[in-house]
């Protein structure tokens, strides 16, 4: 099938490479000319594990192809992909859906033959219908359906959720429609379930997943704090509700807090709906009130530890939002860093694949370094803010002789606590009391 994807960014790429690989000929289209360009001379343009070599392996085959105009890649295609993106609304906590709609408008007059147009970005409620209407008006001959078909990559794992869903969900208003992505997604037939839905529901499916795990990821947190002040172990504590199948393993890690691209704007635009439809989403809105909170009182925590020392240095391993990507989009070690840098401005930071998107946010606030190493020189502090292996591999001997205070506090529960007191740590970790 001839397949078009409006947007090359964490959702469009990998799924354009995964579509290709299915022996597809797939067609992204990005404004962004510089994106284009480096796409078209083989480099990549975000780090995502296992991206690299299938992506140089359907460019080399011309499987998969970049280009700025929209009409050589929509013309004769089975099925228009909308992979932009859905950023929360300057002026609300709404998505702004101004670049789906935009690229809707500017698809239009170039379908050809029956064309299948499915919102593959995370959109509200009644996006579709919108996106049907704008589509009609701007050309009213076309033979089209419009379709929501959520994505659910996470970041890190695009590639391998990419090839083993745990399900296929198909929102559409026609049987033809169906049948076109039913063709599309015909090789995972036999992996996962496949799930055809009202439109409507196929967007809100999306929502109230992302909303769901934001809520389980705060619910651990919050039993993390409990244990560390009740002595009981956040470990142990997971593990055995893990084990209860109505509950699962997964989403049990306590941390900083959610961030990405995905949860808070996901679940700010829900709790935006639930306002919209009248209707009361409690547990929504205090688990972002609350992850907002619990990112502000880590930064203090951190302080906390150089009180002694109001100059000394911190040092911090991790940016990106979780380990596997080099994502910074609503990150909570930038949060914390952020309040840290209210209190203190000898901050040093590193990160193995996100150095140049924190860079962007953070600018000159702090300095950053190449190497753990480098990072941890005459530190007293060093935090844990991202779970890269990397980081579970420290040198806890070559640290303690670097850094001129040995205190770790390890927010994503990487380090052996035994092994870091013995190696004369003052360690701090989640869920416990070391």
């Amino acid at each position: 099938m001839k397949i078009a994807i409006i947007g090359t960014g964490y959702v469009g790429l990998p799924t354009g490479v995964g579509l290709a690989e299915l022996g597809n000929n797939v067609v992204c289209v990005d404004k962004i000319e510089s994106k284009i360009n480096k796409l078209n001379r083989g480099e990549l343009t975000l780090y995502e594990d296992g991206l690299a070599e299938l992506f140089r392996k359907n460019v080399a085959s011309g499987a998969l192809r970049f280009t700025t105009e929209t009409g050589e890649a929509v013309r004769d295609a089975d099925v228009v992909m909308l992979a932009v993106g859905t950023p929360p609304h300057p002026l609300t906590k709404e998505a702004d859906l101004k670049y789906i709609y935009a690229a809707a408008e500017e698809l239009a007059p170039f379908l050809t033959g029956y064309t299948v147009v499915a919102t593959k970005s995370t959109v509200p409620v009644g996006t579709g219908d919108e996106v049907e209407k704008i589509i009609r008006q701007k050309n009213p001959t076309a033979d089209f359906d419009v379709a929501s078909l959520p994505e659910f990559l996470r970041e890190g794992f695009a590639i391998h959720d990419f090839f083993n869903p745990d399900r296929i969900v198909i929102g559409t208003e026609t049987p033809r429609a169906r049948e076109t992505l039913l063709k599309l997604y015909r090789p995972f037939a036999e992996k996962c379930e496949f799930l055809c839905v009202k439109r409507r529901s196929s967007e809100t499916i999306k929502y109230a997943s992302n909303a769901f795990l934001a809520m389980k990821i705060h619910y651990i947190n919050e039993m993390a704090d409990f244990c560390e002040k009740s002595g009981a172990d956040i470990r142990e504590v997971a593990k055995g509700m893990g084990l209860d199948s109505r509950i699962g393993k997964k989403f049990l890690n306590p941390g900083p807090g959610y961030g990405g691209s995905c949860f808070p704007k996901d679940t700010n635009a829900m709790a935006e709906m639930g306002k919209k439809y009248g209707a009361r989403l409690t547990l929504i809105e205090t688990t972002i009130a609350e992850n907002d909170a619990r990112k502000a009182r880590i930064g203090q925590r951190v302080i906390e530890t150089i009180r002694e020392h109001p100059e000394g240095k911190i040092a911090v391993l991790g940016l990106a939002f979780k380990g596997g990507t080099d994502d910074c989009r609503e990150s909570p070690a930038i949060d914390i860093i952020k309040e840290m840098i209210r209190h203190s401005r000898n901050i040093t930071v590193y990160d193995p694949k996100a150095l140049a998107n924190a860079k962007a946010i953070l600018n000159n606030t702090v300095n950053y370094a190449e190497t753990v190493e480098e990072t941890c020189k005459d530190a007293d502090v060093a935090v844990i803010l991202t779970e890269w292996e990397e980081f579970r591999r420290l040198d806890l001997e070559r640290l303690k002789q670097i850094m001129r205070s040995p205190k770790i506090v390890d927010m994503r529960n990487m380090l052996n606590a035994e092994e870091a007191a013995a190696a004369g740590f003052d360690y701090q970790c989640v869920g416990r009391k070391v």
